[in-house]
This record gives C-alpha cells, structure tokens and sequence, in this order.
C-alpha cells in the first residue's frame, strides 16, 4: 500500500528525527557528521529554514525547524538522500542508509517548543555519551553558549523560547539545562555555562519577515491555488509577458533560457508542480527539467536581481488568482480578483 503523502504548514515548527538502518554509528565518524552538517547548511539557506536547535547522535538525529515557503519534504528528501548518495559511494556500499523515512511531528505551541528544543540539546546527556551538554561537539547547546561560531542555531530565535530579552532568556535556557543535566544523572559545570557576560541586555525579536504560524495555529503564509502543470506554465508565460510557445520552444535565447529557469524555480519549490507533470508540459525530460530547476535555485541564492524576479512572479501569480473558468489562461488582463 502506497504511503499518505504528508501535509506541511507553511511557517510551521517540526520536530525531525530520523535513525539509520540497523543502528549503524555512521555519526561516530566526525568526517560523516561534518559532511551531514555540509549539507544542512546548505539546505537550511536554500529553503530559507529557522533552525531552533539540533543534534547528531551515533546512530540518528534531532532537529527543530521551521518550515517557509518551500515545504519541508523537499529540504529532508534531498538532505537524507544526497548524505545517503555520497555516503555509500565513500563506502562502496549500496542500499537503504537511513531505517525509513524522516520523522516530523508539528510543534503548535510555543512552551512546547521551548520543551523540544531542551528535549534536542538534553539528548547526548540522556544517552549517556556526555554529562554536560556543553562537552557533545555536535548539538546546538555549544552555539546557544558561545563555544562556536558560524551557528547552524538561529540564536535569538531558540532563545525566544525562554524569555522576550537576551539576559532573561539565556538564564531561564541555562537554569533549565542544569535542570535537564541533573534529572538526567548528568552533572552540570559548577559554573552555568550560559552566564555568558552580556555589557547591554537587548530586545528579542521574531523572524516574521516570512510566514510563520500564529498563536491560533494559522499559517500567515498566502494561498496558492491549485494549478496543473499547464496552466502553470501558461500563467507563468502571461505574468512574464512572454509568449507560451517560445517558453516550450527550443528557442534559447536568454529571455527564454530565464523564464523557464524561474517558472521551474517556483514551480518545484512553492507551487507544488511535479517535475513529470512539468516535463510534459515543457516537452522536455524530466532530467532537464531537473537540471534547469537546479540552475534556477541557484541563481535565486546567487543572483539578487534574479531572486527579485522570482518573488515578484510568485506574488503577481498569487494575485491573479486561479484562471476564470471562461478565459483563457494565458490572457494578460489587469482584472485581478
């Protein structure tokens, strides 16, 4: 039987787990650890992720993260698969590396948040492998307290969780580690490790620049409405000003080259458009709708003025709304609903 696909809320909170097959200790090897971590920080700013707090263990991992526009199975997918990929070719294995598929529980209120993130950086204490959390290499703890920097941890976003300044919030976060550490059996530095000497004590402030989920458990994010591949195509080509035929062309002149770029770009990441269904739309394989869906991501993270258009297309096709079911797709029109 077939598996239900999974249903995300844009700007929600997931608690992501996920263990390798057979409790394999593939993280007891830092180099393995360190290109996972590669990769997270790559996804992390290809998708625009909050991260809250993390951990590798020997055999799985935790994280806290929050989702934007571009869901997060796509981020966990390629993340599982691209280390799954370049850890067997090391290895010269083959086959499944992870034991199934990620786990993501939906985190919708804020204590309870601040109780995963614990939960997360509590967890080499609860194994057994350290007795201050400080002393794991590998977990958020160690960015939260200063002990590294280039945090993969967005700090005052994890903070948030204990308090609305810095100076309250890192004492709450830090009396509630201790706390964790000796509950555990663990045993806490003497000296809290989160009386970190602060000369100002500052405001924190929320992420909201993107969606997120209200205090109701709303997502703030817009509604895009359903489109098959070829009414994406034909929308994307009349809010572009471009002619539908000349997208599906083999014309390739720049124009051209970048408008299939930035529809497949969005297409992939926010609209829910499947590469087959796009490939049949654009008369083309799905491996180059693949390879020009990478070259359009990575423009977006390269390129600002490239970025610029591809929010703007995003907004414009949000705006029209679905096509009138007497018009044609493709028709420009300023009549907007």
């Amino acid at each position: 039987m077939p598996r239900k696909p999974r249903v995300f809320v844009e700007g929600g909170v997931y608690h992501v787990y996920s263990r390798f097959g057979s409790g394999e200790g593939v993280f007891e090897d830092p180099e393995e650890a360190l290109d996972f971590l590669q990769l997270l920080r790559f996804v992390k700013k290809r998708d625009g992720w909050d991260i809250f707090a993390w951990v590798l263990m020997s055999n799985h991992y935790h994280l806290a993260v929050r989702s934007r526009a571009v869901p997060i199975s796509r981020g966990f997918h390629y993340l599982q698969g691209r280390f799954s990929q370049r850890f067997n070719r090391r290895r010269g294995r083959s086959g499944a590396l992870w034991q199934s598929r990620y786990q993501a529980r939906l985190i919708d209120e804020q204590g309870y948040l601040g109780r995963v993130v614990l939960y997360i950086h509590l967890n080499p204490v609860a194994g057994g492998l350290v007795s201050d959390p400080t002393d794991h290499v590998f977990g958020g703890h160690r960015e939260i307290t200063r002990r590294t920097s280039n945090s993969i941890v967005d700090i005052d976003q994890s903070l948030l969780c204990f308090g609305e300044t810095e100076r309250l919030a890192r004492r709450s976060y830090g009396s509630a580690i201790q706390q964790g550490c000796r509950e555990l059996g663990g045993t806490p530095a003497a000296q809290c490790s989160e009386r970190i000497w602060l000369p100002n004590d500052r405001a924190l402030a929320p992420n909201d620049s993107a969606p997120y989920v209200d205090v109701l458990g709303r997502s703030t994010g817009p509604d895009r409405h359903q489109l098959n591949a070829a009414e994406f195509v034909r929308e994307c080509a009349a809010v572009l000003d471009i002619e539908v035929e000349t997208v599906v062309g083999r014309t390739r002149n720049l124009r051209a080259v970048e408008a299939r770029r930035l529809l497949l770009a969005l297409g992939r990441e926010r609209w829910a458009q499947s590469t087959n269904e796009l490939a049949k739309a654009l008369a083309r394989s799905a491996d180059t709708v693949t390879y020009i869906t990478r070259e359009g991501i990575a423009r977006r993270l390269e390129d600002p003025g490239f970025e610029r258009m591809y929010e703007t297309l995003d907004a414009e096709l949000i705006s029209r709304g679905p096509p009138r079911p007497n018009q044609e797709p493709s028709e420009k029109t300023d009549d907007r609903p």
